[in-house]
């Protein structure tokens, strides 16, 4: 899992859209003004952690979002 110190400000807009539900590449990246190439790698980069999933080809969801995980203390 990635942590919050991890993540930029594509990453972090990306995790916004999936927190309110699964989206595709060109959709993230019509919502967000970045790239569809540049949403592709950091959708992927969100699922090499496990912090997102791919649920069919192109469509992603979200799994944990980092900047909600709290360590115990």
């Amino acid at each position: 899992m990635l942590d919050e110190e991890d993540l930029g400000p594509a990453d972090e807009a990306l995790l916004d859209m999936l927190r309110d539900g699964r989206v595709t590449a060109p959709f993230a990246a019509d919502e967000t003004g970045y790239s569809l190439q540049y949403v592709r790698d950091r959708l992927g980069r969100l699922v090499e952690h496990g912090n997102a999933r791919k649920v069919y080809e192109g469509l992603y969801e979200l799994v944990e979002d980092p900047r909600e995980v709290t360590e115990d203390v």
